[in-house]
């Protein structure tokens, strides 16, 4: 298992200038992950000049990026829009592969009032696999997730029901993995970890993120809410899984939010392996 984090208790000081993003690498390297992950909103300029200064960055401070996390949205009623999402979203993984990025997060879209249930799903479908025929020589793997409501976002996620979630996966160019969001899954599913049995063929990585409610997403420190981490490390190794756990780390407790999160993923997984070779 190698570990990365993406730090949205920093998002507002790195989005605004205050920490660069190669001060988050350097962070990072000092707390021990393995790499760090950014997201499309660290790139305000949507250059792939800038994208690659962030590279350079972070590899000066002897790092790499594992995730680059997008918010496309496919679902949108008007065409035009959903046109241009599309193109967008080709830039993303352009902007991810400049980014040295091995993974980027895409997103079904908002669940807009106007839009069907029928059209979302179609929609969806369509516009990620346009995506996939339109990158995959870029050499970016996308996975796929079910969010709840990012911050950039009207609405939320489309395809946050398990059940939506699945059904879209099921249509999807085989190319395109998941990423699995621990804490979205505690919250919004009523058998989590039968959702992550059911994906786990196409699982590309793990967003580990808590929760202090069911039914609602509310962050907390990674380890203090609802997700059973220890339930779940022990499915991914049970099926033989020891790839990129990417922390969402949310708890706006700054560096001690990380750092704690970096040990408490270590130490379950290192425990549930400790029992699994008993």
């Amino acid at each position: 298992m190698q570990l990365s984090c993406l730090p949205v208790s920093f998002f507002d000081d790195i989005i605004q200038g205050r920490m660069s993003v190669g001060d988050w690498a350097k962070l990072g390297k000092s707390l021990g992950l393995d790499a760090i992950d950014i997201s499309i909103l660290f790139i305000p300029d949507r250059s792939l000049e800038q994208a690659r200064q962030i590279r350079k960055a972070v590899e000066q401070a002897g790092m790499g990026i594992t995730m680059m996390t997008s918010y496309p949205d496919f679902t949108h009623p008007n065409a035009q829009q959903r046109e241009a999402e599309l193109h967008a979203a080709i830039h993303s993984v352009q902007l991810a592969a400049e980014a040295g990025a091995k993974f980027l997060r895409v997103t079904a879209g908002q669940a807009h009032p106007a839009t069907s249930l029928e059209d979302g799903c179609r929609w969806a479908i369509e516009g990620l696999n346009a995506l996939i025929a339109e990158t995959a020589h870029l050499g970016v793997q996308l996975v796929y997730e079910n969010h709840a409501k990012p911050g950039v976002w009207q609405y939320t996620d489309f395809s946050q029901p398990p059940d939506i979630f699945l059904h879209i996966l099921s249509h999807l160019d085989q190319r395109i993995h998941v990423n699995f969001d621990t804490g979205n899954a505690t919250a919004f599913s009523p058998q989590p970890l039968v959702l992550l049995e059911t994906v786990l063929p196409r699982l590309g990585s793990i967003h580990a993120s808590d929760t202090a409610q069911i039914g609602a997403l509310e962050h907390v420190l990674i380890g203090t809410g609802k997700v059973d981490y220890p339930a779940i490390f022990r499915c991914l190794q049970q099926a033989g899984w020891d790839g990129w756990i990417c922390i969402e780390e949310a708890s706006h407790q700054g560096e001690a939010g990380v750092r704690q999160a970096i040990q408490f993923i270590r130490n379950t997984w290192q425990q549930i392996l400790l029992e699994k070779n008993l």
